[in-house]
């Protein structure tokens, strides 16, 4: 059983208050990465969940605004520590949350519980994007900063053919890299696809 209490004798943390939607939200982020970055290759290992990023934040803007439906059902790709599919869930989405990180999902887990979440309402699990075990399928799928490289489109589209619902709709907030444009027209092939520039200013 995961708890609170065992995540802060495994992890050190630093605590990150967000306000979405006119609600606040609180979210624990690692103290310092030097423990989850891998020394032997620093540009692939590092920690990029460990961040909270700007698109993350443009998503969860983007979910608290949609209309609840209770029959319709969220998978999350790459929710890093959980700050989108979080938020979500508060807005009374049902979302599955899924990562490959150890770490990562741990800090989704305590996110989870540190604002008022449970499995009533979400579902966080390991995904592995080359060797995805998950069941079910969903009619929406949602990610933010998930495509960085080409070695990511095919298992991404994998990911989309494997569990999006016909009919569902792919909701992705990322930053305007060479890699994510790329994807992006390479995925107009399958998928109609439309887009919005926000910025966020400080």
């Amino acid at each position: 059983m995961f708890s609170l209490e065992a995540f802060h004798k495994t992890y050190e943390t630093d605590s990150i208050p967000l306000t979405i939607g006119d609600r606040p939200f609180s979210f624990l982020v690692p103290k310092s990465i030097d423990r989850f970055v891998n020394r032997e290759d620093v540009f692939q290992g590092f920690p990029l969940w460990s961040k909270i990023w700007e698109a993350a934040i443009v998503l969860s803007e983007y979910l608290s605004a949609l209309a609840v439906r209770p029959e319709r059902r969220f998978l999350e790709i790459g929710c890093g520590m959980g700050i989108s599919g979080i938020v979500a869930a508060a807005f009374g989405h049902r979302v599955t949350m899924t990562e490959y990180n150890a770490d990562a999902l741990d800090f989704a887990r305590a996110n989870a519980l540190l604002n008022g979440l449970s499995e009533s309402n979400i579902e966080i699990h390991e995904l592995d994007w080359h060797r995805p075990r998950l069941e079910g399928r969903f009619d929406v799928i949602i990610g933010s900063e998930v495509v960085y490289s080409p070695r990511d489109y095919a298992p991404l589209l994998n990911l989309f053919t494997t569990y999006l619902k016909p009919g569902g709709e792919i909701i992705l907030a990322e930053g305007l890299r060479k890699a994510s444009m790329e994807f992006f027209g390479r995925m107009s092939k399958h998928y109609d696809i439309s887009a919005r520039k926000k910025i966020l200013r400080s």
